[in-house]
């Protein structure tokens, strides 16, 4: 059975390594979030990508539509993710009436426990059915 946990461990946070984008959206001008800062100012979108996982570490296929519970997004200004950390946000890994997967997030969304100014650091983890979790992705910087 561990043999199995560490190989969805692997699978899922190389397929989110090897996938976790990028950012989109800059500081000014149009698509802005409805969240707020601090000082009342709406937060600029910041849209996180990625793709899900779709094979196991032994190469087995993985179905991210069934296999897979939601994605936990772990938000902090050092960088560094434990087991500890309890996520900012969770997000389904399929939307329930669409039966899509869920591939994005906008950061604004998580105001206001993050305001404009600070340099943060999000890392994700996917989650499957079973209740196992993928290790941390690693950490990509932003900022409002």
């Amino acid at each position: 059975m561990f043999t199995v946990f560490t190989g969805i461990r692997r699978a899922i946070f190389l397929a989110l390594i090897a996938s976790l984008v990028a950012f989109s959206g800059c500081g000014g001008g149009g698509g802005s979030s409805s969240s707020e800062g601090t000082s009342g100012t709406p937060l600029a979108s910041k849209v996180l990508s990625w793709e899900a996982p779709t094979s196991y570490v032994d190469n087995s296929t993985m179905n991210p539509v069934t296999d897979l519970d939601r994605f936990e997004i772990y938000v902090n200004e050092t960088g560094t993710f434990t087991d500890a950390d309890v996520p900012m946000a969770e997000l389904l890994a399929v939307d329930s009436q669409t039966n899509t997967l869920a591939t994005s997030f906008d950061l604004a969304n998580l105001s206001p426990n993050v305001t404009a100014g600070p340099q943060y650091y999000v890392s994700l983890r996917a989650v499957a059915i079973t209740g196992l979790k993928s290790d941390f992705s690693p950490g990509v910087s932003f900022s409002f």
